[in-house]
Protein backbone atom coordinates (compact mmCIF):
# COMPACT_ATOMS: atom_id res chain seq x y z
CA UNK A 1 0.00 0.00 0.00
CA UNK A 2 1.68 3.35 -0.89
CA UNK A 3 2.06 5.70 1.53
CA UNK A 4 0.52 9.38 2.21
CA UNK A 5 2.75 11.79 0.57
CA UNK A 6 3.04 14.86 3.17
CA UNK A 7 4.98 17.87 3.30
CA UNK A 8 5.92 19.28 6.64
CA UNK A 9 7.68 23.09 7.49
CA UNK A 10 9.01 23.34 10.93
CA UNK A 11 11.99 25.31 12.49
CA UNK A 12 15.06 24.07 12.99
CA UNK A 13 14.18 22.64 16.41
CA UNK A 14 16.95 19.82 18.21
CA UNK A 15 13.49 18.30 19.49
CA UNK A 16 11.77 17.76 15.67
CA UNK A 17 15.69 16.85 14.19
CA UNK A 18 14.93 13.15 14.05
CA UNK A 19 11.75 13.27 11.90
CA UNK A 20 14.06 15.82 9.47
CA UNK A 21 16.09 13.08 9.48
CA UNK A 22 14.35 10.32 8.97
CA UNK A 23 15.65 9.00 12.00
CA UNK A 24 11.78 8.91 13.34
CA UNK A 25 9.29 8.04 10.80
CA UNK A 26 5.66 8.77 10.88
CA UNK A 27 3.89 5.63 9.90
CA UNK A 28 2.08 5.98 6.97
CA UNK A 29 3.61 9.12 5.33
CA UNK A 30 6.40 9.84 2.54
CA UNK A 31 7.47 13.53 4.58
CA UNK A 32 9.25 15.65 2.83
CA UNK A 33 10.54 18.11 5.78
CA UNK A 34 11.47 21.37 5.14
CA UNK A 35 13.10 23.40 7.47
CA UNK A 36 12.36 27.10 7.30
CA UNK A 37 12.66 30.28 9.23
CA UNK A 38 9.24 30.31 11.51
CA UNK A 39 8.26 34.01 10.32
CA UNK A 40 8.05 32.46 7.09
CA UNK A 41 6.48 29.81 7.30
CA UNK A 42 3.50 31.42 9.59
CA UNK A 43 3.41 33.74 6.46
CA UNK A 44 3.01 31.40 3.69
CA UNK A 45 0.37 29.07 5.88
CA UNK A 46 -1.41 31.69 6.57
CA UNK A 47 -2.01 33.53 3.50
CA UNK A 48 -1.64 30.26 0.97
CA UNK A 49 -1.54 26.86 3.14
CA UNK A 50 1.29 26.08 1.17
CA UNK A 51 2.15 23.30 3.18
CA UNK A 52 0.12 20.11 4.64
CA UNK A 53 1.81 20.59 7.88
CA UNK A 54 2.63 23.74 9.37
CA UNK A 55 4.08 24.91 12.90
CA UNK A 56 2.31 27.98 13.30
CA UNK A 57 2.12 30.81 16.18
CA UNK A 58 -0.52 29.87 18.27
CA UNK A 59 -2.19 33.58 18.79
CA UNK A 60 -2.65 33.77 14.94
CA UNK A 61 -3.95 29.93 14.92
CA UNK A 62 -6.22 30.75 17.69
CA UNK A 63 -8.14 33.55 15.93
CA UNK A 64 -7.91 31.63 12.30
CA UNK A 65 -9.74 28.87 13.84
CA UNK A 66 -11.96 30.97 15.77
CA UNK A 67 -12.94 32.37 12.02
CA UNK A 68 -13.34 28.74 11.03
CA UNK A 69 -10.12 28.45 9.13
CA UNK A 70 -10.01 25.63 7.69
CA UNK A 71 -7.13 24.54 9.55
CA UNK A 72 -6.24 22.23 12.52
CA UNK A 73 -3.96 21.64 15.40
CA UNK A 74 -2.39 18.96 17.03
CA UNK A 75 -1.27 19.78 20.57
CA UNK A 76 3.11 19.80 19.80
CA UNK A 77 4.63 22.91 20.86
CA UNK A 78 7.84 23.08 19.68
CA UNK A 79 8.38 26.49 21.17
CA UNK A 80 7.49 27.90 24.54
CA UNK A 81 9.34 30.81 26.63
CA UNK A 82 8.19 32.52 29.48
CA UNK A 83 7.99 35.38 28.56
CA UNK A 84 8.22 38.48 31.54
CA UNK A 85 11.74 38.73 30.16
CA UNK A 86 9.23 40.53 27.22
CA UNK A 87 8.68 43.83 28.64
CA UNK A 88 11.02 46.45 28.13
CA UNK A 89 11.18 50.16 29.85
CA UNK A 90 12.89 53.22 29.54
CA UNK A 91 15.80 53.10 31.91
CA UNK A 92 14.90 55.46 34.31
CA UNK A 93 11.95 56.07 33.52
CA UNK A 94 8.43 55.90 35.17
CA UNK A 95 7.69 52.26 34.98
CA UNK A 96 9.73 50.78 37.69
CA UNK A 97 7.29 48.28 38.70
CA UNK A 98 4.29 46.33 36.59
CA UNK A 99 1.58 48.35 38.58
CA UNK A 100 3.14 51.37 37.18
CA UNK A 101 2.05 50.05 33.33
CA UNK A 102 -1.70 51.08 34.37
CA UNK A 103 -2.85 53.89 32.14
CA UNK A 104 -0.11 54.10 30.26
CA UNK A 105 1.16 53.93 26.65
CA UNK A 106 2.70 50.36 25.64
CA UNK A 107 3.79 49.71 22.19
CA UNK A 108 3.35 45.71 20.64
CA UNK A 109 4.43 44.67 17.35
CA UNK A 110 1.09 42.92 16.37
CA UNK A 111 -1.73 42.54 19.19
CA UNK A 112 -2.31 38.84 17.76
CA UNK A 113 1.46 38.12 18.19
CA UNK A 114 1.31 35.11 21.09
CA UNK A 115 3.83 36.47 23.33
CA UNK A 116 1.75 40.03 24.10
CA UNK A 117 -1.36 37.77 24.63
CA UNK A 118 0.12 36.40 27.71
CA UNK A 119 1.83 39.35 29.03
CA UNK A 120 -1.12 40.72 28.72
CA UNK A 121 -3.31 38.20 30.69
CA UNK A 122 -0.57 38.23 32.93
CA UNK A 123 -0.75 41.72 33.70
CA UNK A 124 -4.63 41.81 33.80
CA UNK A 125 -4.91 38.45 35.77
CA UNK A 126 -1.94 38.58 37.92
CA UNK A 127 -0.73 41.99 38.21
CA UNK A 128 -4.55 44.15 38.51
CA UNK A 129 -4.18 45.78 35.34
CA UNK A 130 -6.78 47.42 33.56
CA UNK A 131 -5.85 46.72 29.41
CA UNK A 132 -9.02 49.43 28.54
CA UNK A 133 -6.96 51.91 30.86
CA UNK A 134 -3.17 51.70 28.73
CA UNK A 135 -3.44 53.17 25.33
CA UNK A 136 -2.05 50.23 22.98
CA UNK A 137 0.30 51.22 20.07
CA UNK A 138 1.61 48.68 16.95
CA UNK A 139 5.02 49.13 15.20
CA UNK A 140 7.56 46.93 13.14
CA UNK A 141 9.91 44.98 15.62
CA UNK A 142 12.80 45.68 13.84
CA UNK A 143 11.83 48.33 11.52
CA UNK A 144 9.28 50.17 10.13
CA UNK A 145 5.70 48.37 8.80
CA UNK A 146 3.16 50.13 7.63
CA UNK A 147 1.09 46.20 7.34
CA UNK A 148 -0.39 46.05 10.69
CA UNK A 149 -1.50 42.96 11.59
CA UNK A 150 -1.66 39.49 9.78
CA UNK A 151 -5.33 38.70 11.27
CA UNK A 152 -8.14 40.13 11.73
CA UNK A 153 -8.94 41.56 14.96
CA UNK A 154 -12.22 41.53 17.50
CA UNK A 155 -11.41 43.62 20.06
CA UNK A 156 -13.44 44.02 23.52
CA UNK A 157 -15.20 47.55 23.82
CA UNK A 158 -12.80 50.34 25.41
CA UNK A 159 -9.48 48.86 23.74
CA UNK A 160 -8.20 50.95 20.99
CA UNK A 161 -5.24 50.60 19.05
CA UNK A 162 -2.92 52.59 17.03
CA UNK A 163 -0.95 51.50 14.36
CA UNK A 164 2.38 53.62 13.60
CA UNK A 165 3.90 52.08 10.48
CA UNK A 166 6.80 54.38 10.28
CA UNK A 167 8.39 53.50 13.38
CA UNK A 168 9.76 50.55 14.80
CA UNK A 169 8.96 49.54 18.41
CA UNK A 170 12.29 50.36 19.42
CA UNK A 171 12.02 53.49 17.97
CA UNK A 172 8.72 54.98 20.15
CA UNK A 173 10.59 53.80 23.57
CA UNK A 174 13.74 55.66 22.57
CA UNK A 175 12.00 58.60 21.37
CA UNK A 176 9.34 58.86 24.29
CA UNK A 177 6.51 57.94 21.83
CA UNK A 178 5.59 54.89 24.29
CA UNK A 179 6.05 54.12 27.99
CA UNK A 180 6.56 50.35 27.48
CA UNK A 181 7.23 47.52 25.41
CA UNK A 182 5.94 44.21 25.07
CA UNK A 183 7.27 41.73 22.21
CA UNK A 184 8.88 38.45 21.63
CA UNK A 185 11.93 39.58 19.81
CA UNK A 186 13.84 42.83 21.92
CA UNK A 187 13.86 46.00 20.24
CA UNK A 188 17.07 45.90 18.11
CA UNK A 189 18.40 49.16 20.03
CA UNK A 190 18.59 46.47 23.17
CA UNK A 191 20.08 43.98 21.46
CA UNK A 192 23.00 46.87 19.91
CA UNK A 193 23.44 47.48 23.96
CA UNK A 194 21.70 51.19 23.78
CA UNK A 195 21.21 51.40 27.69
CA UNK A 196 18.57 53.77 27.29
CA UNK A 197 16.39 50.22 26.98
CA UNK A 198 16.00 47.89 29.78
CA UNK A 199 14.20 45.19 31.21
CA UNK A 200 11.60 45.62 33.80
CA UNK A 201 12.60 42.17 35.23
CA UNK A 202 16.25 42.74 35.11
CA UNK A 203 16.34 39.10 37.42
CA UNK A 204 13.29 37.88 34.52
CA UNK A 205 14.14 33.97 35.69
CA UNK A 206 13.49 34.46 38.93
CA UNK A 207 10.23 36.41 38.48
CA UNK A 208 9.28 33.79 35.53
CA UNK A 209 9.93 31.00 38.29
CA UNK A 210 7.67 32.58 41.08
CA UNK A 211 5.07 33.14 38.04
CA UNK A 212 5.16 29.75 36.90
CA UNK A 213 5.20 28.26 41.01
CA UNK A 214 2.05 30.59 41.35
CA UNK A 215 -0.18 29.64 38.51
CA UNK A 216 0.89 26.55 36.59
CA UNK A 217 1.62 28.42 33.30
CA UNK A 218 4.40 27.47 30.65
CA UNK A 219 3.25 29.78 27.76
CA UNK A 220 3.37 28.03 24.71
CA UNK A 221 3.80 29.90 21.42
CA UNK A 222 3.47 27.77 18.72
CA UNK A 223 1.59 24.77 17.47
CA UNK A 224 1.13 22.22 14.90
CA UNK A 225 -1.05 22.56 12.44
CA UNK A 226 -2.51 20.78 9.37
CA UNK A 227 -4.94 21.50 6.23
CA UNK A 228 -8.21 20.30 7.73
CA UNK A 229 -9.12 18.78 4.28
CA UNK A 230 -6.04 16.50 4.80
CA UNK A 231 -6.83 15.07 8.40
CA UNK A 232 -10.81 14.83 7.36
CA UNK A 233 -9.54 12.77 4.48
CA UNK A 234 -7.19 10.57 6.63
CA UNK A 235 -8.10 10.41 9.97
CA UNK A 236 -5.33 8.64 11.30
CA UNK A 237 -2.70 11.03 10.16
CA UNK A 238 -3.32 13.59 13.16
CA UNK A 239 -2.38 10.77 15.93
CA UNK A 240 0.83 9.23 13.77
CA UNK A 241 2.28 12.62 13.93
CA UNK A 242 1.89 12.95 17.23
CA UNK A 243 3.33 10.05 18.25
CA UNK A 244 6.30 10.56 15.87
CA UNK A 245 6.98 14.16 17.10
CA UNK A 246 6.59 12.74 20.90
CA UNK A 247 9.53 9.77 19.84
CA UNK A 248 11.49 12.93 18.61
CA UNK A 249 10.88 14.79 21.30
CA UNK A 250 11.90 11.87 23.68
CA UNK A 251 15.15 11.37 21.40
CA UNK A 252 16.30 15.17 22.05
CA UNK A 253 15.53 15.06 25.65
CA UNK A 254 17.27 11.90 26.01
CA UNK A 255 20.64 13.95 24.31
CA UNK A 256 19.50 16.67 26.73
CA UNK A 257 20.35 14.25 29.94
CA UNK A 258 23.27 12.17 28.58
CA UNK A 259 26.69 12.77 31.18
CA UNK A 260 28.64 10.76 28.76
CA UNK A 261 28.36 13.11 25.94
CA UNK A 262 28.14 16.97 24.86
CA UNK A 263 25.82 17.18 22.18
CA UNK A 264 25.22 20.12 22.95
CA UNK A 265 27.64 23.07 22.84
CA UNK A 266 27.16 24.60 26.73
CA UNK A 267 28.69 23.50 30.08
CA UNK A 268 27.01 21.91 32.68
CA UNK A 269 24.19 21.02 30.83
CA UNK A 270 22.98 17.90 32.70
CA UNK A 271 23.32 19.35 35.85
CA UNK A 272 20.76 22.25 34.48
CA UNK A 273 18.86 19.31 32.98
CA UNK A 274 18.33 17.70 36.32
CA UNK A 275 17.49 20.89 38.40
CA UNK A 276 14.63 21.79 35.38
CA UNK A 277 13.56 18.26 35.96
CA UNK A 278 13.03 18.97 39.51
CA UNK A 279 10.84 21.83 39.25
CA UNK A 280 8.58 20.82 35.96
CA UNK A 281 8.83 16.99 36.32
CA UNK A 282 10.47 14.05 34.46
CA UNK A 283 8.50 15.62 31.13
CA UNK A 284 9.01 19.16 31.33
CA UNK A 285 8.07 19.40 27.85
CA UNK A 286 4.76 17.85 27.81
CA UNK A 287 2.55 17.17 24.12
CA UNK A 288 -1.13 16.45 24.69
CA UNK A 289 -3.94 18.65 26.15
CA UNK A 290 -4.37 17.04 29.97
CA UNK A 291 -0.25 17.85 31.09
CA UNK A 292 -1.24 21.68 29.58
CA UNK A 293 -4.39 22.33 31.02
CA UNK A 294 -3.56 25.21 32.86
CA UNK A 295 -1.32 27.35 29.91
CA UNK A 296 -3.95 26.09 27.26
CA UNK A 297 -7.29 27.34 29.68
CA UNK A 298 -5.26 30.39 30.64
CA UNK A 299 -4.35 31.03 27.06
CA UNK A 300 -7.90 30.54 25.37
CA UNK A 301 -9.03 32.66 28.45
CA UNK A 302 -6.88 35.20 27.11
CA UNK A 303 -7.09 35.13 23.73
CA UNK A 304 -11.03 35.67 23.91
CA UNK A 305 -10.75 38.71 26.53
CA UNK A 306 -8.27 40.48 24.46
CA UNK A 307 -10.52 40.30 20.94
CA UNK A 308 -7.84 38.18 19.34
CA UNK A 309 -9.91 35.01 19.48
CA UNK A 310 -13.23 35.51 17.82
CA UNK A 311 -15.30 32.67 20.19
CA UNK A 312 -14.72 31.18 23.68
CA UNK A 313 -13.28 27.83 23.04
CA UNK A 314 -12.08 24.99 25.38
CA UNK A 315 -8.82 23.59 25.12
CA UNK A 316 -10.00 20.66 23.25
CA UNK A 317 -11.58 22.59 20.88
CA UNK A 318 -8.24 23.77 19.26
CA UNK A 319 -7.09 20.22 18.20
CA UNK A 320 -7.95 17.28 16.54
CA UNK A 321 -10.45 14.80 18.00
CA UNK A 322 -8.31 12.10 17.17
CA UNK A 323 -5.33 13.24 18.17
CA UNK A 324 -5.42 15.31 21.50
CA UNK A 325 -3.68 13.21 23.94
CA UNK A 326 -1.22 10.36 23.56
CA UNK A 327 -2.33 6.60 24.39
CA UNK A 328 -1.41 5.45 28.13
CA UNK A 329 0.25 2.40 26.02
CA UNK A 330 2.91 4.37 24.39
CA UNK A 331 4.82 4.40 28.15
CA UNK A 332 6.13 7.25 30.13
CA UNK A 333 9.55 9.16 29.22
Amino acid sequence: MSKLAVTMAVGPYDHVRDLATGEVAVEGVDLNFLRLPTLEIFHRFTHRREFDVAEMSFGRYISLFSQDAPIIAIPVFPSRLFRLASIFVPAGGCVAQPQDLAGKRVAVPEWSQTATIYVRGWLQHQIGVDLRGIRWFTAGNHGANPHGEQVALKLPKGIEITHVGDRSIGDLLVEGGVDAVFAAGAPHQFLAGDRRITRLFPDFRAAEEAYHRTTGIFPIMHVICLRRDLAERNPWLAMNLLKAFEQAKRNSLARLADEGMSYYAVPWLTAQVRAIVSEFGEDFWPYGVSPNRATLDAFTRYAVEQGVSHKELGASDLFDAGARELSSSYGRL
